[in-house]
């Protein structure tokens, strides 16, 4: 007789790391994915229009590096990034008020990594972050991720307030203040230019770190153009400036920037060689060729003025998409407007009544560090055309009335 011993019982794994535990999903991208069908109109994403990109000119600069210098584009590169790129960068900075030398700036994989990048150099579990209200859902994540208390700085329609930010500072000792001060990221606001030196002497007179995600600034419609606050008197020892390629070159390039103090630059450094060595070589390179070969400036002032246009149809239907009461703000740029229906109304209930409308947005909540304003919703205007817009307010709008009835 022949004995079958039992099959053994694997052991457990150890489980996942508390934080990885704790956050959850981009509700942004999960929305995308339920509503990636063709015949959705979707106010969700924060895509920039592709028909828009200069794929002839890209093109070029990738064939034009892989040709001459093929290489080098194919290589390992140091971490800091292409000195070539690095040069170039610093020159459309230094020309936009904020001298800049090229050892100022680390090149990153997209300013989020950046902003990961800094949450490494900076934070410890426990640190407290301001942020605006509403503010960026992906940074809410990152610092998350590093364990900070988060805590939302009141503010208006104009941005965050000064006062209720040095009450703030006075009281939490937060290590660091992120903002996007120009065309936010949800709201579409900019920050008034006594609000942004205000800032800058609240960072200077308290001791605080201000991280100024800058991805929208050069999407300006109408309005003139404001002073970045790493340019404030005061706040160039003490302000990270980020940037990107994403809004106005392509996103799939991945390329973003930092620019901060040296030593706060080389702890980013250490941290981006432990997170992947480098931002690829070759698209570096052919972003710094792009740059060389073509009007970078030209192209955006293009891509500006359809977006005016696709933001003006959006201003021009929602009154009557949207119920009695509701309020919005005329973004001066960017790629959002940001609206507030009636009380009563909750975006993040009425989502999955809207898209069966076939037309999409995101709510509001899980843009709120603190308590949020649940009847608040986020339109990116700029992935459509006119016409298309004008028919999904005409969803939007069936949608919610469907609420109502």
């Amino acid at each position: 007789m022949t004995v079958t011993e039992p099959a053994p019982v694997p052991a457990v794994l150890p489980p996942l790391a508390a934080r990885a535990r704790a956050i959850g999903g981009s509700p942004v991208r999960d929305i995308l994915a339920v509503t990636a069908r063709p015949e959705v109109i979707n106010f969700a994403g924060g895509l920039p229009a592709p028909e828009l990109f200069d794929a002839t000119g890209i093109a070029a600069a990738y064939q034009a590096v892989l040709t001459e210098t093929p290489a080098r584009a194919l290589q390992y590169a140091t971490t800091e990034g292409e000195p070539v790129l690095r040069t170039a960068l610093a020159e459309r900075t230094s020309a936009r008020g904020l001298p800049t030398a090229a050892d100022d700036l680390l090149v990153t994989t997209g300013s989020q990594q950046a902003l990961s990048l800094l949450a490494t150099a900076l934070l410890e579990p426990g640190d407290v972050v301001l942020v605006e209200s509403p503010c960026y859902l992906a940074a809410l994540q990152v610092f998350a991720f590093a364990g900070a208390r988060v805590v939302a700085v009141p503010g208006d329609a104009a941005g965050v307030d000064p006062e209720a930010l040095e009450e703030l500072v006075v009281r939490e000792r937060p290590k660091l203040l992120y903002t996007v001060p120009t065309f936010q990221n949800p709201t579409g606001r900019t920050l008034p230019a006594d609000r942004r030196a205000a800032v800058a002497a609240i960072a200077a007179r308290r001791g605080l770190w201000i991280v100024e995600d800058d991805p929208y600034g050069e999407l300006r419609f109408e309005g003139e153009r404001l002073p970045w606050i790493a340019a404030q008197e005061g706040a160039a020892d003490r302000t990270v400036l980020l940037g990107s390629f994403s809004k106005v070159m392509a996103p799939g390039l991945r390329l973003g920037w930092l620019r901060a103090p040296a030593a706060l630059l080389r702890a980013c450094v250490v941290a981006k060689q432990a997170a992947d060595l480098h931002t690829p070589t070759v698209n570096q390179l052919a972003a710094a060729r792009y740059l060389a070969d073509n009007d970078l400036d030209a192209h955006v002032a293009r891509v500006a003025a359809v977006y005016r246009e696709r933001r003006d149809a959006m201003l021009a239907g929602l009154a009557n998409a949207l119920p009695e009461e509701s309020s919005w703000e005329r973004p001066e740029g960017g790629m959002f407007l940001w609206a507030r229906l009636p009380e009563s109304y909750d975006t993040t209930e009425l989502l999955s009544r809207v898209v069966r409308q076939d037309v999409a947005y995101v709510p509001g909540a899980p843009f709120y560090a603190g308590e949020p304003d649940r009847a608040t919703m986020r339109l990116c205007f700029v992935t459509q055309t006119p016409e298309e817009i004008g028919e999904g307010l005409r969803r939007l709008g069936r949608g919610l009335r469907e609420r109502a009835a």
